[in-house]
């Protein structure tokens, strides 16, 4: 293999929330090819698990068993095709996407610019900001099966729904293709700009976070619902709602997995006895956990 394999490999520096256990075993593949010999050759029952940037996740204290693979910095290509559609690989920041397709003239990705996560991630759970979606300008991706087989597949072969994308087969995310309206490079930069501009004053982007905590409820919003039961600026350990945005749990002082657990959990008890929604999170939370719950 020409990738990397790290044995006991801390998790704490490959996720936004600077939080987690050890990986039992981290795989940074070279390439695309590469991590389909990889995932060839792994054992029948090994236990796989998918990173990027380590955005909407929490890894609990007791890390992950079996075999993570990493593709921050890898799975990077990107390129404009014939068609005019969009060639992403599932390790490239979407941000990355956003300013790319701007700058080929091509309207509608400019949300992705708000989303602090690689587009394989937002492939996994139809990510969205400023009003869009993923899945609503994906017009195919490539998976990858525990055999290492690729296969194409289409919106039609997924259950697509907010904040969720399952399918009956398991099979993961390597690229996909993006099919966009033509437009105006300095209208659609114009727009990135302003939106990235509205995250940073409305977000604690300063501050270790994986993204937003909760799904928005229809109809309403989970920062509402959280600031009303008066939990804005709530801690427990080094984890904290934040200030700025309460749909936000930061790592203010070396926060423990744990920590902001169990502030996720009050949050979701208090907007429950409170204001009587039941807050569902959009972050997806994995690994084995150290301590009780309280």
């Amino acid at each position: 293999m020409k990738g990397k394999l790290l044995l006991n490999e801390k998790l704490i520096k490959y996720t936004s929330w600077r939080v987690g256990g050890c990986a039992e075993r981290l795989y940074i593949p070279f390439d695309k090819q590469d991590l389909c010999e990889f995932i060839a050759a792994l054992p029948d029952e090994e236990p796989v698990f998918w990173m990027g940037l380590g955005s909407n996740l929490l890894v609990r204290d007791g890390g992950i068993a079996g075999t993570v693979i990493n593709t921050k910095g890898r799975l990077k290509e990107m390129r404009l095709l014939e068609d005019r559609n969009v060639y992403v690989e599932a390790g490239v920041p979407c941000a990355h996407v956003a300013r790319f397709c701007a700058e080929q003239g091509l309207i509608g990705a400019e949300f992705l610019a708000g989303i602090p996560g690689t587009m394989g991630g937002a492939l996994k759970m139809n990510a969205g900001a400023f009003g869009g979606e993923t899945w609503g300008i994906v017009k195919q991706v490539e998976m990858i099966n525990a055999s290492g087989l690729v296969s194409s597949r289409y919106p039609v072969d997924f259950n697509v729904s907010y904040r969720s994308v399952q399918s009956e087969n398991q099979e993961w995310f390597l690229s996909c293709q993006l099919k966009l309206q033509s437009g105006d490079t300095a209208t659609s930069q114009k727009k990135i700009k302003s939106l990235l501009e509205h995250r940073a004053n409305t977000q604690p982007t300063n501050q270790p976070s994986c993204g937003s905590v909760f799904k928005n409820p229809e109809g309403d919003y989970a920062a509402r619902l959280i600031e009303k039961a008066g939990l804005k600026g709530y801690a427990i350990g080094g984890a904290s709602v934040s200030e700025k945005h309460a749909n936000f749990i930061v790592n203010t002082d070396n926060a423990s997995a744990a920590d902001i657990e169990d502030l996720i959990y009050l949050v979701q008890k208090q907007v429950k006895e409170q204001l009587g929604v039941e807050l569902q999170t959009e972050v997806c939370m994995v690994g084995k956990r150290m301590v009780e719950i309280k």
